[in-house]
C-alpha cells in the first residue's frame, strides 16, 4: 500500500454486520481490492465495527498509522454515521474527514448476486476513496437559540402546548386563524370517558394560557411567511383586526342591529349568524369579531352601541415573531359527506355526527331539541366510519383522487356516546348501530360499547364491500329507510324506517398546504403530517425545531392530542434549554475572486439566504439561513459557489470512480 502524492492517509474499514453484508459481499476481496489504491494506508474488515470494540479499533488504527481520512463500508448512514463520527473524534481527527459507504441497504440487502454484489461494494467503496483525498476538516456551526416558542393553532393541543412551554420559563406566541381560541373541543357538548362539560373543561385552560405573563395570544391571525432554520425562525403573521375593541359597552345591541347573516360553522350549517357575532357562550376574547366576508360596513351596528367600540375602517397589520421552536396545532376538520352519500343532502333527516352533537347542546340551535318531527318513540339510526376505512373501487373517491382508507379512531365512541345522550332524553327512543368494526380502544371506552347494549340499542353488522342504502320510505311512516344486509343474522336483509339518520363521520387535516410549504414539512398517505418515526421521534417532523401536536398529526381524541402537546412542549423545552444547536458546516460559500454579481443565485435560493453585498456587488450567503440544499452552487454560471462538503473535486473525483472501467476509462 502506498500514500497518494496529495499525502492523503486514508484507512478503510469494511463491516461484516453480523453477516448481513459478509453472506452476501465478499468483504475481504473488497478490502484487498480497495486497499491497492493510492493512499490507502489501511484497509481492513471487523464482523461489527458500531460495537464498542469495533469503536475502538478504529480510533488505535487511526492513532497508530497517522490516518487523516478514514472511510467506512457498513449499514446506512442514518443509523451509524454519527457513531463513527464521534469515534474518529475522540481519535483527534476532525470528524467530517470521513466517509460513510452503504454496503447493507444498497448492495447486500438488495442484490442476490454474490459476484454482483461484490464488484458493486468494491466500486461504491472505490468511489469514497477517490471523494476521501478531497475532503478537507470543517467546523460545525452553533447557532444561538431564540428563547422563544411559536403555537400554530388555539384548540385544545395549542393550548396546552402553550401552557407547558410557559411553565417553563419559555415566551410562547399562541396563533389562531380563527377569531376565537378552543378549536373543535368547543363545539363539543360533553366528553368522553368522563362525561364532564366541554367548554367548563376548556374555559380555565384558556384563562390559564391568556392570563401567563409569558404567552402572547394572537386571534384572527395567519402565518403568512416563515423563515430560518431551528434556533432562530422569523414568521410574519397576517393579524385581521376584529373591528371591536375593549370600549364596546353594548355588544347585544350591535350584534341585534346587524342585517347581515350567514350561515353559522360553529353549527355546522343548522343555524345563522350575524356578520357581527360571538361564537358560543363564554368565547375568548370576550368580544365579539366582525366577519369582513359577510359585512357590508352599512354602519347599524356602530349607530346602535353609539360609536363606540367598532372599529369599521381598521387595516391589517403585519408582525415578526422570533422563535427558537415552532409547535404546529393546527388541528383537523370533520369529513363532509360527498353529496348523495347516505343520503347526505338529498334528505334532511340525514345529518352527521358533529351536527346531531350540536342538536344535543342545549346551547345550541335547538336548545337541545332533535329534528324528530314529533315522534314519540323515535327511531335513530347511526351509521359508523363514514369517510373512515374507505375501500378502493366501493366508496367514490374524494376531490383530492383519494378513498380515506384510515381509521378516524374517534367516530366509534363518539357515536356510542352521542346514542346514550340520546337515550338519556328520549328513553322509549329505538337506537340501530350499522357497523363493520367497534372500536372502543381508549380508556373506559369499552363501557360505552357495554351501556349500549344494555340500554337496548341494537347493533347490525354490514360488509363494507356492501354498504347500507339509504332510500325515501315509499311508505310515508317516516323520512328515510335503510336497508342493510346484516352478518350477525347470516346476512339477512333488514329494512329500517328511521326518523332520523346520524352519519358517524371521520376526521380529515385542516387545510394548511402553504404552512407544509413553509416548513418543509413531510406528508403521509393519510394527508396528515408524519413525524420523524412513529415509537422513536412521534412528535418531530424532520425539519429541525419544529415539533407536531394534535390531529394534525393523525385522528387523536382530546385525552391524546393534549399529551401529545405535552411531549411536544417538551421536546420543544429541552432544546430551547440548549442555548445553542450545532448544525453541520455543509453550507454554501461564496469565491468573491469568481463571483461577478449576476444574482442568478438570488433568485434560485429557495430558503432566502443570499443577499448581494452593496458594497462589494456579490453574492453573500447567510449561514444562519442556509440549509445546504445546493441549488445555488448548481445555479452560478461562474463557479463561484461551492457547498462545503460537497465542493466540485469532492463530487466529480467519486462519480468518475463510479463511471470508470478496470483500466481507469470513464465509460458512457
Amino acid at each position: 500500500m502506498n500514500d497518494a502524492a496529495s499525502g492523503a492517509r486514508i484507512g478503510v474499514f469494511i463491516c461484516h454486520c453480523g453477516g448481513n453484508i459478509s453472506d452476501v459481499v465478499d468483504v475481504k476481496r473488497v478490502a484487498e481490492e480497495v486497499g491497492k489504491l493510492p493512499g490507502v494506508v489501511l484497509s481492513t474488515t471487523h464482523m461489527f465495527i458500531c460495537s464498542d470494540p469495533g469503536q475502538a479499533l478504529v480510533e488505535s488504527v487511526i492513532k497508530e498509522h497517522a490516518l487523516d481520512r478514514v472511510i467506512v463500508a457498513a449499514c446506512s448512514p442514518t443509523l451509524h454515521q454519527m457513531t463513527f463520527r464521534r469515534a474518529i473524534e475522540r481519535a483527534g481527527l476532525n470528524q467530517f474527514l470521513f466517509e460513510h459507504v452503504n454496503v447493507r441497504e444498497q448492495v447486500s440487502w438488495v442484490t442476490e448476486d454474490p459476484v454482483g454484489a461484490t464488484a458493486k461494494a468494491t466500486r461504491l467503496v472505490s468511489a469514497a476513496v477517490h471523494r476521501a483525498r478531497h475532503l478537507v476538516a470543517l467546523d460545525k456551526r452553533r447557532i444561538a437559540i431564540q428563547p422563544a416558542a411559536l403555537v400554530i393553532g388555539g384548540g385544545v393541543a395549542g393550548l396546552v402546548a402553550a401552557r407547558d412551554l410557559a411553565q417553563r420559563g419559555m415566551k410562547v406566541t399562541l396563533v389562531e386563524n380563527r377569531p376565537f381560541l378552543g378549536g373543535r373541543m368547543a363545539q363539543l357538548e360533553t366528553v368522553f370517558p368522563t362525561g364532564e362539560k366541554a367548554r367548563d373543561l376548556l374555559a380555565p385552560l384558556i384563562e390559564e394560557v391568556v392570563s401567563h405573563k409569558l404567552i402572547t395570544v394572537m386571534t384572527n391571525a395567519q402565518v403568512v411567511n416563515s423563515e430560518g432554520v431551528v434556533g432562530d425562525f422569523r414568521t410574519r403573521i397576517r393579524v385581521t383586526p376584529r373591528g371591536v375593541n375593549e370600549r364596546l359597552a353594548y355588544r347585544g345591541n350591535a350584534i341585534a342591529a346587524c342585517p347581515e347573516e350567514t350561515v353559522n360553522e360553529f353549527d355546522f350549517g343548522l343555524s345563522k349568524r350575524k356578520a357581527i357575532y360571538m361564537a358560543y357562550p363564554g368565547c375568548w376574547p370576550p368580544m365579539p369579531a366582525i366577519d369582513w366576508h359577510t359585512c357590508t360596513k352599512c354602519g347599524k351596528c356602530v349607530w346602535a352601541v353609539g360609536g363606540k367600540g367598532i372599529e369599521l375602517d381598521a387595516e391589517p397589520r403585519e408582525v415578526e415573531v422570533r422563535a427558537g421552536v415552532i409547535v404546529l396545532a393546527t388541528g383537523y376538520d370533520p369529513y363532509e359527506p360527498l353529496y348523495g352519500e347516505y343520503g347526505y343532502g338529498i334528505f334532511p333527516r340525514v345529518i352527521t355526527l358533529q351536527q346531531l352533537i350540536r342538536y344535543l347542546d342545549p346551547e345550541g340551535p335547538t336548545g337541545g331539541q332533535l329534528p324528530l318531527d314529533g315522534a314519540s318513540k323515535p327511531r335513530i339510526g347511526f351509521i359508523y366510519c363514514v369517510g373512515a376505512r374507505q375501500i378502493e373501487g366501493v366508496n367514490q373517491r374524494q376531490p383530492d383522487g383519494k378513498v380515506k382508507d384510515y381509521c378516524a379512531r374517534t367516530c366509534c365512541t363518539g357515536a356510542l356516546h352521542a346514542a346514550l345522550t340520546i337515550k338519556d332524553h328520549h328513553p322509549d327512543a329505538t337506537i340501530y348501530n350499522l357497523y363493520q368494526d367497534v372500536r372502543t380502544y381508549g380508556r373506559g371506552h369499552e363501557a360505552y360499547y357495554e351501556r349500549a347494549s344494555e340500554s337496548g340499542a341494537l347493533f347490525l353488522r354490514f360488509d363494507p364491500r356492501h354498504p347500507p342504502r339509504v332510500e325515501k320510505n315509499p311508505r310515508g311512516d317516516s323520512p328515510v329507510v335503510v336497508q342493510v344486509q346484516d352478518l350477525l343474522t347470516d346476512r339477512l336483509d333488514v329494512e329500517l324506517p328511521l326518523d332520523l339518520l346520524v352519519l358517524a363521520t371521520g376526521v380529515v387535516p385542516h387545510d394548511i398546504s402553504e404552512l407544509v410549504g413553509m416548513y418543509r414539512c413531510a406528508v403521509g398517505y393519510d394527508s396528515f403530517l408524519l413525524e420523524v418515526h412513529p415509537k422513536l421521534r412521534p412528535v418531530e417532523l424532520a425539519v429541525s425545531g419544529v415539533f407536531l401536536a394534535g390531529c394534525c398529526q393523525g385522528p387523536m381524541d382530546i385525552t391524546e392530542a393534549a399529551g401529545a402537546a405535552s411531549a411536544a412542549a417538551s421536546k420543544a423545552a429541552a432544546l430551547i434549554a440548549q442555548g445553542q444547536v450545532e448544525m453541520d458546516p455543509f453550507t454554501a460559500r461564496v469565491n468573491e475572486a469568481l463571483c461577478t454579481g449576476c444574482q442568478t443565485c438570488l433568485g434560485v435560493c429557495p430558503y432566502t439566504a443570499i443577499t448581494r453585498d452593496p458594497v462589494k456587488r456579490i453574492a453573500n450567503v447567510n449561514q444562519a439561513l442556509c440549509t445546504g440544499c445546493g441549488t445555488c452552487a448548481a445555479a452560478c454560471p461562474s463557479k463561484a459557489i461551492e457547498q462545503a462538503g460537497f465542493t466540485d473535486a469532492q463530487v466529480l473525483s467519486e462519480v468518475y470512480a463510479l463511471l470508470a472501467d478496470r483500466s481507469g476509462a470513464v465509460t458512457a
